[in-house]
């Protein structure tokens, strides 16, 4: 079967989620409860170190904009300073009817990231859970191409989430990340600064990587 590319596909697949479910946590791609979407959003959002000072921040894949609903609902996060990004038009129109006063970008930068601005943070949440049909080696290609490319953009550090390999069973249909394959990545092509979070109830891992230690 000739699927188009990775970022297309997983992408259309969201947008499935949109049209059967509309402006709620399952359009975005949650299928628990809001709750549920609710602990990511907080997850992603513990990247950032210093809260003290405004950052801005990058909502890679930022669907609806619901990291924006979090941010805007909890007065410690005031210091942000969002901006969301997604390849779907889909989405994007339904985040600026959401949120007008956001700016939200529409690029895929895979196919070229020029213009991209730099961020003190960029943060990646449920972008590389899903793989449907994808190859696993083509996702794991994807998966290393697109965290290198958010990289450069990033001024302090990047959050992502993927499937853990430590569960009972895994999903055909979705990306289980192995935790030795992600950290000699990270490690070798970004920092050798970073955290892995697989203490919450999900079967999946969040990872903080940073250009500074901790304390620097």
């Amino acid at each position: 079967m000739n699927l188009p590319s990775p970022q297309r596909y997983i992408s259309k697949g969201c947008e499935d989620d949109l049209s059967a479910h509309g402006d709620s946590f399952r359009g975005a791609g949650y299928t628990k409860s809001p709750e549920e979407a609710d602990h990511r959003y907080a997850l992603m959002l513990e990247i950032v170190r210093d809260r003290s000072r405004p950052a801005a921040i990058l909502d890679f894949g930022c669907g609806l904009g619901h990291l924006l609903d979090h941010i805007v609902g909890n007065a410690k996060y005031r210091h942000l300073r969002y901006t969301g990004l997604d390849i779907s038009e889909k989405y994007l129109a339904a985040a600026r009817r959401r949120h007008p006063q956001a700016e939200f970008i529409a690029m895929d930068v895979l196919e070229s990231d020029t213009g991209l601005p730099q961020y003190d943070y960029v943060v990646l949440n449920g972008v590389f859970n899903y793989r449907g049909e994808i190859d696993c080696a083509d996702m794991l290609d994807y998966w290393r191409r697109l965290i290198a490319v958010t990289w450069r953009h990033c001024q302090c550090g990047i959050a992502f989430n993927v499937m853990s390999k430590i569960v009972d069973w895994e999903r055909d249909d979705l990306f289980h990340l192995p935790f030795d394959t992600m950290a000699q990545y990270v490690a070798s092509n970004l920092s050798r600064h970073f955290i892995i979070r697989h203490d919450y109830r999900a079967y999946e891992y969040t990872t903080y990587v940073y250009r500074e230690p901790s304390g620097a």
